[in-house]
């Protein structure tokens, strides 16, 4: 099931979910308004799920930046979220969605545990230009059901990420690079 806002606030204020910074005013009927940290890569070249991607960091100034449609970027939250107790579900919004920005489509599932500024993917239709801290979409915790297993005590390979990180399929397939 689906916090509402003011469970959301509540389980914040009991320290059952971490939102960092936190600010109230974000909270919606059934979700947090989450927004875009200031660093973000541009991936380079053909991507290849045997190699690691080649990327260009950089920050994000605050007269923005224009992303183009021909590229893939990888980008991070401003807000650091988790829970020991919700899942989260993390989602681009009409607002950005209405701009042609598609963010985090493939990978919306934060797991009960896992604490972290998330690595976002996101494509433009367009060249659009972009913002640090600008709202970027929704973020809606879920109760679970069962016995709980944090993420952090698996052998996860994105349980320990710091920062944007890219994929890391590459591991995972023999006669990849590594």
């Amino acid at each position: 099931m689906i916090l509402t806002g003011p469970a959301i606030a509540a389980a914040v204020q009991a320290g059952e979910i971490t939102i960092d910074p936190y600010e109230p005013s974000r909270v919606s009927p059934n979700a947090y308004d989450w927004r875009l940290g200031d660093t973000i890569r541009a991936c380079d070249g053909n991507l290849d799920a045997a190699a690691p991607t080649a990327f260009t960091e950089q920050l994000i100034p605050d007269t923005g930046l224009v992303l183009r449609p021909d590229l893939l970027y990888l980008g991070i939250t401003l807000e650091r979220t988790g829970s020991e107790t919700y899942a989260q579900l993390l989602n681009g919004d009409r607002t950005t969605g209405s701009l042609g920005i598609w963010v985090h489509v493939s990978a919306p599932l934060g797991h009960q545990g896992h604490a972290i500024r998330w690595t976002l993917e996101i494509r433009a239709a367009g060249p659009v230009r972009v913002y640090p801290g600008m709202t970027f979409g929704k973020l809606v915790f879920l109760t679970t059901f069962g016995a709980p297993a944090s993420y952090q005590q698996q052998p996860a390979k994105y349980a320990s990420t710091e920062g944007i990180d890219i994929s890391r399929l590459y591991e995972e397939i023999d006669g990849g690079a590594r």
